[in-house]
Parts: structure tokens; sequence; C-alpha cells
């Protein structure tokens, strides 16, 4: 049967045979490019809980768009970090020695911290006087070098200690200044008592910024133990006046002294632990110029500082062991922060999905912002108990005591995690809002109504922002 065909039985006599081929790469075809990036980072993406902790990576590593559409085939740098993470099982490897964790720390230096920043209160045991011109010189003060911190520690994140020793030894002079000439604005020549007093005050924050900055807490402790001293033998001995006047300036020159050593060469500061309010610096790209970090970028935290200053003054005016305890308990407070960060640490090594990430970090703020709100209570009720003549501390003024509490520490943990302007801005926001409420002699439920707006809308955005792995990486 020349001129005929084979078919298989059952064929068709119009169908062709099928010839089963084996697919494989030719040897001359280039590799999958993603592959190959899934090879390189295999190990990272395979410890991530989101794509976008890939995504972030890209970005930091200089993919932009246009070359993942060109190299990889996809639209961007999300879409590719999909792919990877679709591309690599979950597991997290174990490290060869100990984790890694900057934010362990122990109790002790934090508490001490608390105790630091309640002290100076005790001058004006020793030195009643006008208190218009000393707030407003303080809330400069607090102001001014909240700021001046930041500024500091955006030096030593760009690994030039000498600038930010400079910085500290012309921003701290500065600002005392602009703190007594604020005092001067408000009293005259009126009151030099409280003008002097005033002085001293800003000097005394300026100088304690530096110390607090190059993790100098215990000499200040031990500068400020004659002013201390003094005050709580005050209340037994009566001192005369040239005695509290020869221990607030000991204690003043002493404090002075103390930093004058760590602006100086041979000292360097440390980034230990940052000051109050102020948080470890996140590090993040700043963009260095002649003149150094962007000022502008330390005006968030200046407005935190106000506003939280102009909250906490509300609370002295209305209940001095109110404020008493909000000081104190800051060394708590920034000790819980640190636990909340080394949590979020241990979450991404423990969780392998976003839901569970989430879940972690939502229980770990409950837990912290509850042992907050304890230490806060306890030490408000002791301090109400010791304090002579001291008003009732229940009712709307705990209410209210407890809510700021939240504000303080919500505010901490957001610019910890670099969301700065969002806190200012709640801070300032309610600061404003409770001066003018104050001024119109508004009902005593209005206080703790502003707190409790201003703790919400802080609530709320620390579940936006802290339910993402990619803010704790």
């Amino acid at each position: 049967m020349s001129g005929s065909v084979w078919l298989p039985p059952g064929a068709r006599p119009d169908t062709l045979p099928v010839i089963p081929r084996r697919r494989t790469t030719p040897s001359w075809a280039a590799p999958d490019p993603i592959d190959e990036l899934t090879d390189r980072l295999e190990d990272f993406i395979a410890a991530a809980v989101h794509p976008d902790e890939i995504a972030a990576l890209l970005e930091s590593d200089g993919m932009s768009d246009d070359r993942i559409r060109t190299t990889y085939g996809v639209k961007g740098s999300f879409a590719l970090a999909e792919e990877l993470y679709a591309r690599v099982d979950r597991r997290h490897p174990e490290p060869e020695g100990p984790v890694h964790d900057p934010w362990r720390i122990g109790p002790l230096g934090c508490l001490v911290r608390g105790v630091v920043y309640a002290l100076p209160g005790l001058a004006y045991v020793l030195l009643p006087t006008a208190t218009l011109p000393l707030l407003a010189a303080a809330l400069t003060g607090w102001t001014w070098n909240q700021g001046l911190s930041h500024r500091a520690y955006a030096w030593l994140g760009l690994g030039d200690r000498a600038a930010a020793r400079r910085c500290l030894l012309v921003g701290a002079p500065a600002g005392a200044l602009l703190g007594s000439l604020t005092a001067l604005a408000v009293t005259g020549t009126s009151d030099p008592t409280a003008l002097a007093f005033a002085t001293g005050q800003s000097a005394y924050l300026g100088a304690a910024t530096i110390l607090l900055v190059t993790g100098r807490e215990r000499h200040l402790l031990y500068a400020l133990l004659p002013m201390a001293a003094g005050a709580a033998l005050t209340p037994v001995l009566s001192l005369p006046g040239p005695v509290r006047h020869a221990l607030l300036l000991g204690s003043l020159l002493a404090v002075v002294t103390s930093a004058v050593r760590p602006t100086e060469g041979g000292a360097a500061p440390d980034k230990r632990r940052p000051p109050r309010g102020h948080g470890r610096p996140r590090r993040t790209r700043t963009r260095r110029t002649a003149a150094g970090p962007p000022l502008l970028a330390s005006l968030p935290y200046a407005l935190f500082g106000l506003g939280s200053g102009v909250l906490v003054l509300h609370v002295a005016l209305g209940s001095a062991p109110g404020a008493v305890a909000l000081t104190l308990g800051m060394g708590a407070a920034e000790w819980l922060l640190h636990r909340f960060r080394s949590a979020g640490l241990a979450a991404l090594r423990s969780t392998g999905t976003p839901a569970a990430f989430r879940r972690a970090t939502a229980l770990m703020v409950a837990r912290c912002l509850t042992g907050y709100l304890a230490v806060l209570t306890a030490l408000a009720l002791a301090t109400a108990a010791l304090w002579p003549h001291s008003p009732d501390l229940a009712g709307p003024r705990l209410a209210g005591l407890l809510l700021l509490g939240v504000v303080v520490w919500t505010g901490l943990l957001l610019q910890s995690f670099g969301a700065i302007v969002s806190a200012a801005l709640v801070s300032c926001a309610a600061a404003l809002a409770q001066t003018l409420l104050l001024s119109t002699q508004a009902p005593a439920w209005t206080g703790p109504a502003v707190y409790g707006a201003a703790a919400a809308a802080q609530a709320t955005l620390v579940c936006l922002l802290l339910g993402r792995a990619t803010a704790h990486r």
C-alpha cells in the first residue's frame, strides 16, 4: 500500500498522531529572573509575615517600578513581592546565636528615670513663688528641648557624634535663654524672685536634656539629691530662706557641671535610651545636607512636647498629686514601651500570617496599656493619700487622669514607630480644646471627654499602624 499512512486504532484520517514531547528548558535559554531573585532572598521571604515586608526590602534595594517591569515582567514592587511570597513556604529560621533584641532592657534604669523626672517638682516646695512665669518658662523649655533631643539623635543616627555634641552645646543654652525671655515677657521685672527661679528652671531643663540624651540619668539623680533632701526636711524643720536658696543653687550648679562634660570633645553621647517622650528614634533614611538633618523634621517632636506639657499642666492645676503620678509613671511607661517593641520582634519570628501577627500585637498593646494604667492608678492614689490638703482624687478627676495616661502612652508608642505627626496633632488639638474649655469655666466632665476623644483617636491610629508587620522591621 504505497502512499498510505498508518494510523493508530480509533484515529480518524483527518487527524495527525500525537507525538509526546519532553518539556525541558533548552540549555541556551535564560533562567527565570524571578527564580534567581527567589533563591537570593529565600531566607528573608520565608520569614516574612506579609508581602509588604518583601516590597519594603525591594524598595530599600533601589528597585524602581520601571526596573521591575523591565527585568521581571510584573507591574511593580508590590506585584513582585506577592509573587515571591507565593513561591516560598513560610518558615522562621532560628538564628545560630542569641536573638539580637535592641529593645530588651531592665526596669531599674527606667524607674530611675521616672524618679529623675519627678524630683525637679520638689523645687517648688523650697521656693513657692508666682506660678504664671514658671509655667510659661516650663512650656517653652519642654517644647524646645523635645525638638533639640530629636535633632541630637538625628545626628547620632547619621554617625556624627561630634555634630551631636555641638548641637547640644549650642541648643541647650539657647533654650535656657528662650525660657528666661519668655518668663520676663510674662512677669516683667515686677517679681525678681519668680524671674530668677524661672531662669534657673530653664537652665536646668537644658542641662537635664544633655544628660538624658547622653544616657547619664544617674548623674542627674545624684545632682538633684541636695534639693530633694531640703524639700523633704522643709515641712519638719522650716528651713530658712538662705538655706533653701543655697540648696536650689547647689543642685542647679551640680546639674550644669555634670552636663558640661558630655559636650566636651573627650566624651561622646551614647544612644542607650532616649529621653522622656521621645522613644528610641526609628531608623529611617534621613537626608543629610551641609547643614545636617532637616530642621523641620524636629518640629513635630517639639509640638508633641508642647501639647503633652499643656495637658500635664492642666492636670497639675486641678490636682497636683495627679501630675506627680503622671511624672513618676513615665519610668514605667518607658519600660512598657520597650517591652512592646521587644514583643513585636518576637511576634515577627513566631507568627506566619498577617492575621496572627495583628492578634499578637493587639494583645500586647492591651497588656502594656493595662499595666501602665494600673501603675498610674496606684501612684495617683498613694500620692493623694500622702499629699496634705489634697482634693479627692476620684470620679471625673481619676477618670480624666487615666484617659490622659492613655493619650500619653499611645503618643509615645506612635512616635516610637515614626508616626510623630499624628501624635503631635492629636496632643496639640486636645491641649487647645482643654485650654478653651478651662477659659469658659466648662463643667468638670468636659475634661475627661476631651481626653477620651484624644485617647480614642490615638488608639485607632495605633491599631491601624502597628497591625502591619512592616512597621516593626
